[in-house]
């Protein structure tokens, strides 16, 4: 079998239980280890390749563990060969250990209830290279990107925008198409989730962890940058507001 590279997915849940078990490599028959080898085989990642029984069997989710702990800067070791991904995920637990570790116990949740597997790909769950790199991984971007654009849930924060007599605009940059283009273009808005799920959790999504956005906004908010997938309306207007200021004192 051709060698599958593990992906940003995979091993979130792997370091979460190699950081939950003191930064310590685990061994193949643990059963953490025979656990997590059955979880990965799950995930609607990688396709048919998960037929194959060599496909992330325990002796491979032990050496990957292996990789984990003796990337970690704490180890006096020599390092395995992990790879990059490998050494970034455990620079990020290193950096972040409690955001981390609720994306792995998110992605966890997601997967246990089902509905990850019944999310379809979205175009846009990876970056322009064709990747994830983002702290929460591809399948809950996949899951929140799922639910925005469910039409019903459109529809319902749109009547409760209207109950609330507010506009049916951008909440980032305040863009409203009715305005700009009549008739055309009323009620016509994307909807975002204000948290990621790694910080809500993959429950029912309410009303009001949704933002309305314009279709620009809303993927700026999504652009994995620096790490990030996920960007709130107001951090983002902040965005915009620094370039501005940026502009203004060059021009001065």
């Amino acid at each position: 079998m051709a060698q599958i590279s593990w992906v940003r997915d995979e091993l979130l849940l792997a370091c979460a239980l190699v950081m939950e078990n003191g930064w310590r490599e685990l061994r193949q028959n643990d059963m953490r280890v025979l656990e997590l080898s059955e979880l990965l085989r799950s995930l609607p990642l990688h396709g048919d390749i998960t037929i194959d029984h060599r496909f992330r069997s325990p002796n491979s989710v032990s050496r990957k563990t292996t990789d984990i702990a003796t990337a970690h800067p704490d180890h006096t070791g020599s390092a395995t060969k992990g790879g990059r991904p490998t050494r970034e995920i455990v620079a990020d637990f290193v950096a972040r250990p409690s955001e981390m570790l609720s994306a792995a116990h998110a992605l966890r949740a997601g997967i246990a209830s089902g509905e990850l597997h019944r999310a379809p790909v979205q175009p846009d769950e990876v970056d322009e290279d064709g990747e994830s790199s983002s702290r929460e991984g591809r399948l809950l971007v996949r899951l929140a990107l799922h639910r925005e654009r469910d039409r019903g849930l459109r529809n319902r924060k749109i009547q409760q925008v209207r109950k609330l007599n507010q506009p049916i605009r951008c909440e980032a940059c305040t863009f409203d198409f009715g305005a700009t283009y009549g008739p055309l273009g009323a009620d016509y808005i994307e909807v975002h989730h204000v948290l990621p799920l790694h910080v809500s959790g993959p429950s029912e999504t309410r009303l009001e962890d949704l933002a309305l956005l314009c279709a620009n906004c809303h993927r700026m908010c999504h652009r994995n940058y620096a790490g990030e997938a996920w960007r709130t309306p107001s951090a983002l207007r902040e965005e915009m507001r620094a370039v501005t200021r940026h502009a203004a004192s060059s021009a001065s």
